[in-house]
């Protein structure tokens, strides 16, 4: 079978205004970037469609193809004669060049120009990168000309971002050398797609909406520990500039010629790992059925999706995929990666319970669900038979799912499930009330989709909850970041650990999101690269051809 990239090169792409066309676009609601992508400048008005979310279990270095999953089951609904459309994220290029490889899907489910779409695309990326430094250089420009409004040097939260593992700059010391080079200070990076902006983009309803979020951002506090807020430095529109074109959802399509809407890209283990509330409304406006996902398992996207996402009622899921494979089973089992591709019935019955956990956090929301099995080429009859018929024991609809070889056949089954499914939606609900306090929501997160016994704040932390209390800012949903691999906040512990007390290390309000941030564990959010990066298989010749790019 070819490589990912190979299978992309040839595929036979449609002008991206046929595509447009295809959805009801008009000429005037398009801004070309070149052939294949548009920017679709219109705001959606009405719903019409539904939401199929698709989740998983707690990834594995295996990969559980979720983002394939994700697209396979549209180009199926397409198929099947139902208006589809995808719903994603923008790849960001940290992970490209590092460890996990592209977002794009894989195999014959896959959306494309890929090459594109994972390395700079649209500039949507690029736009918050230089927005937010924007920002930082106004701080250490407004300290150096006088600090009339008294920042405190160690309490300027708001941190410079670059869209790139690098871990040499997640601690970093600015202003260095002589007098005109700013005043000395510790800063430290994030990686863009952690930045509060990116969040704003994604949660914004629109220009205005995005330009009154900007200005509500906590940069800092001043000497007398009073807040400081982004329309103090009088630059809220300047950086609102920046972002005018990346605030427009991006139109490709999958290898099938069908519509996908890419928009936004926050991670999930340390931010709400969703794409923007604009594609998605724009979605459910032009199609019958958007069919999107929510980063990393269920602990992680799936809660955030419905907990800060979907308190916008129009955008709340309507069916719920969670994405499974036989290697992710055994690896919960404690399986070595080398022994992966062997049958091992006894412990697929042990790492059942991994998944047997995130069945019970979409089961905690209300919302219909099913299982897809997305299968290797490694996985026998027999395993595949045992995991099929443990879930029916549990009454549990399961479909596999052959759309990495098999393309837009390959997730059939799954698709006249899901459509069974959005036949009869139940009302979603959230795993916290907005009036709880911050320990109250941090409670229920831990018990209902943990499994943890309590928490425990550590005193930096119990430190910023006294301020978010002053701010009067307990109102806002909470954000976790922890691991992705486990359900706790060690990512030692794998299957489904329980009784344990997660800790939390600090806070940080995310104002102009409209969410706080609760890191628990070692959690980082500047990446490191891996030891052999994925940066050392790409090759461009001299004609231009990539190969190496997944």
């Amino acid at each position: 079978m070819k490589t990912d990239i190979e299978i992309a090169q040839i595929a036979e792409l449609k002008s991206i205004q046929e595509i447009a066309s295809k959805l009801g676009l008009e000429h005037d609601e398009i801004e070309l970037y070149g052939n294949n992508k548009a920017k679709i400048n219109r705001v959606a008005k009405q719903k019409k469609g539904q939401v199929v979310l698709v989740t998983s279990v707690n990834p594995t270095k295996s990969g559980e193809g979720k983002s394939t999953i994700m697209i396979g089951l549209s180009d199926s609904l397409n198929y099947l004669n139902k208006s589809s459309i995808v719903c994603m994220r923008e790849p960001s290029m940290g992970p490209v060049f590092g460890l996990k490889g592209g977002a794009c899907g894989g195999g014959y489910a896959q959306v494309v120009p890929m090459q594109d779409i994972n390395l700079h695309f649209t500039g949507d990326i690029h736009a918050i990168t230089s927005a937010n430094n924007l920002i930082c250089a106004c701080i250490d420009n407004h300290i150096y000309q006088g600090n009339s409004l008294g920042f405190a040097l160690d309490k300027i939260y708001f941190k410079r971002v670059v869209d790139m593992n690098d871990r040499a700059l997640r601690d970093v010391t600015v202003g260095l050398g002589n007098k005109f080079n700013g005043i000395e200070r510790c800063e430290g990076f994030d990686i863009t797609v952690a930045s509060e902006l990116m969040a704003i983009l994604c949660l914004s309803q629109n220009i205005n909406d995005l330009k009154q979020r900007v200005n509500k951002i906590l940069i800092a506090n001043n000497n007398n520990n009073e807040p400081i807020y982004l329309k103090d430095l009088l630059i809220g529109d300047a950086v609102t500039l920046l972002l005018q074109e990346a605030i427009k959802p991006n139109l490709v399509q999958t290898l099938y010629n069908n519509p996908v809407l890419i928009h936004g890209g926050p991670f999930a283990n340390i931010a709400q790992g969703t794409n923007s509330v604009i594609a998605t409304k724009l979605g459910l406006e032009l199609g019958d059925i958007v069919v999107t996902e929510a980063g990393f398992g269920a602990d992680l996207g799936f809660e955030k999706y419905l907990d800060i996402k979907a308190r916008d009622k129009r955008v709340s899921p309507d069916c719920v995929v969670i994405v499974v494979t036989i290697k992710a089973i055994k690896t919960h089992a404690y399986v070595a990666d080398e022994d992966l591709a062997n049958e091992d019935l006894a412990a697929i019955k042990i790492g059942l319970i991994n998944l047997k956990q995130h069945l019970k956090i979409v089961e905690t929301s209300n919302i219909n669900y099913v299982v897809a099995l997305n299968k290797f080429p490694t996985d026998t009859l027999k395993e595949i038979t045992f995991v099929e018929e443990e879930l029916k024991k549990i009454d549990v609809k399961v479909a596999l799912v052959t759309s990495f070889v098999d393309g837009q056949k390959g997730a059939i089954d799954l698709a006249n499930i899901v459509l069974d499914e959005l036949k009869t939606p139940k009302e979603m609900k959230n795993f916290y009330d907005l009036e709880d306090d911050i320990e109250t929501k941090l409670l229920k997160v831990v018990q209902k989709v943990y499994g943890a016994q309590g928490f425990n704040l550590e005193t930096r932390a119990r430190e910023d909850l006294i301020q978010i209390k002053n701010l009067n800012l307990e109102h806002l949903p909470i954000c976790i970041a922890k691991t992705p691999v486990s359900l706790s906040d060690d990512p030692k512990k794998l299957g489904a650990p329980s009784g344990y007390i997660m800790n939390f290390s600090h806070f940080k309000i995310n104002s102009g999101a409209g969410f706080i941030v609760c890191y628990a564990g070692n959690i980082m959010t500047m990446p490191g690269l891996n030891k052999f990066p994925n940066a050392q298989n790409i090759k461009i010749d001299e004609h231009g051809v990539v190969s190496g790019l997944s």
